[in-house]
């Protein structure tokens, strides 16, 4: 795919060639993941192979599900290649862990939906629906997320590295 990149080319054709939107091109550009490029004498914005290089590292990272701090910290260490992998191997383990920890979670909603979705075996009026009266009522006292443990977004565990983008 790099054989056809061109030099210079303009937000349209790099999104094409990454298969993203524009305005994604232009959040990883205000997050500093992306350098900003360089411009035509009309102010149009000049992107080079470097961009799209860049662009299709930071996209298959996030079809990893990372987050954007895990991100810049892989591209710290990618922009500088003589430096030791240490911290790229411990953040890689962690995001490992991290997964691991989410599919159990995921695993925990599927069992509660299951049950939920008992309380209702066949079709009544919505007045006498077992799974409305039990979404109504369950949390009653504490927040559903106490009682039912609800997934959060992807590392909400982890304070220090929100999700975004």
């Amino acid at each position: 795919m790099l054989d056809v990149i061109e030099a210079a080319m303009r937000i349209g054709k790099l999104a094409r060639h990454a298969n993203c939107k524009i305005e994604t091109i232009r959040y990883y550009e205000r997050a500093g993941l992306l350098p900003k490029p360089g411009r035509t004498a009309g102010n149009y914005r000049l992107y080079g192979r470097e961009h799209a290089e860049r662009l299709w590292f930071i996209r298959h990272c996030r079809s990893l599900d990372m987050t954007l701090e895990e991100i810049r910290t892989l591209l710290k260490f990618r922009d500088a290649p003589e430096e030791d992998c240490g911290e790229v191997n411990a953040l890689l383990d962690e995001h490992v862990a991290h997964v691991v920890n989410r599919i159990g979670e995921l695993k925990e909603l599927e069992q509660q939906l299951k049950s939920l979705r008992k309380m209702c075996a066949t079709v009544r009026s919505a007045k006498d629906c077992g799974i409305l009266h039990e979404l109504a009522t369950a949390g009653i006292g504490s927040s559903a997320s106490e009682r039912y443990g609800h997934v959060q977004g992807a590392h909400a565990r982890h304070k220090n590295r929100p999700k975004a983008g």
